[in-house]
């Protein structure tokens, strides 16, 4: 199967989010897919993919959760932990993050704890390089979150929650879209969607604490809407989805300085298209050769080439998904 149609395949049942790992069966990988549903009997839901023929099994209810709509897998394969996207928990105006026990047999989950996120309509979260942290990225509440990890895979109460304000005090609400750390762990980047900005972060992962890096923010068009952050695979580049004009911004990497610097700035969307359509996911081929970004409305995942020495792209083409608005996909790590 082709990468393109591989892709295709996958941008069509991973609808919200999708955790992978192996399923303990050669050839067969877990696929966990975040949702939004408040019903008590519904959350997160899983299938077994097969890797050779990219068929995909049953789908089955996984864990409940109310709103799960994005997930994280630790590193140990042990613990995934989910946001709940919700403005109110416990009466208090926050949202909510929940933990839970993969069990190495079946793929279940098991809940372990919840605790408020510390910022309302928590949408992305990641669990740091060391195992020992989770960030989280808060949208209507326009903040950012870290909450520590317990030895049992439980997270404790917030030790940093930063709330972003507009730096040009023209009155704009901060929509904190995702949050990413770099490889060493050492430096943050949090896509703002309602201040047009990649924020930039120091990161003491044994504190559990964020400090604003300098300069502070990589800026982007006024109106773009920064999403999504994906690492090429040499970490020197990085890639930005825009959802609010259709667009990627490459970047690349100090790895020093923990900064950021613009390359290219290219349309997601075909030459000529007129109609409405919206970013939501981008992420890097696991050879490092090719870039897919989706788009709401247009309904496709556009397809890019990369320049692995200056990370800049170039359109090769679009691929419908055969489903309405793609909010997010993912590759298999073989890329196949």
């Amino acid at each position: 199967m082709s990468v393109i149609k591989s892709v295709a395949l996958i941008g069509l049942l991973l609808s919200i989010f999708t955790g992978l790992m192996p399923a303990g069966e050669n050839n067969y990988m877990n696929v966990y897919v975040g949702t939004y549903m408040r019903m008590a009997e519904r959350g997160i839901f899983m299938f077994k993919l097969n890797l050779e023929t990219g068929e995909a099994g049953e789908v089955e209810l996984a864990g409940k959760a109310i709103n799960p709509s994005f997930l994280a897998i630790h590193q140990n394969h042990k613990y995934l932990y989910a946001v709940n996207e919700i403005s109110s928990f416990k009466k208090a105006k926050t949202g909510a993050v929940s933990s839970f026990a993969i069990d190495p047999v079946s793929g279940k989950l098991n809940e372990l704890n919840q605790q408020p996120s510390g910022g309302e309509v928590p949408c992305h979260l990641v669990v740091d390089p060391s195992g020992k942290n989770v960030l989280l990225a808060s949208y209507t509440g326009g903040s950012i979150e870290v909450l520590p990890i317990e030895a049992d895979g439980k997270m404790g109460e917030p030790t940093c929650v930063i709330k972003h304000k507009d730096p040009e005090n023209k009155g704009r609400a901060s929509h904190c879209h995702s949050i990413n750390l770099d490889m060493t762990g050492k430096f943050a980047f949090v896509a703002d969607l309602g201040l047009d900005r990649v924020f930039l972060y120091k990161f003491d992962a044994e504190k559990g604490v964020l400090t604003p890096n300098d300069p502070a923010a990589l800026v982007l068009a006024s109106g773009a809407g920064p999403r999504h952050f994906a690492w090429h695979t040499s970490r020197k580049f990085a890639y930005v989805i825009n959802e609010l004009n259709s667009t990627i911004t490459a970047v690349s990497f100090d790895a020093e300085k923990g900064t950021l610097a613009e390359i290219q700035t290219l349309s997601t969307l075909p030459e000529g298209f007129t109609g409405k359509s919206y970013c939501a996911e981008v992420v890097v081929h696991p050879s490092g050769k090719f870039l897919y970004g989706s788009n709401r409305g247009h309904d496709s995942i556009a397809i890019f080439g990369v320049d692995e020495a200056t990370g800049k792209l170039k359109l090769l083409g679009h691929e419908p998904t055969q489903g309405k608005v793609p909010r997010n996909f993912a590759l298999d790590p073989s890329g196949k």
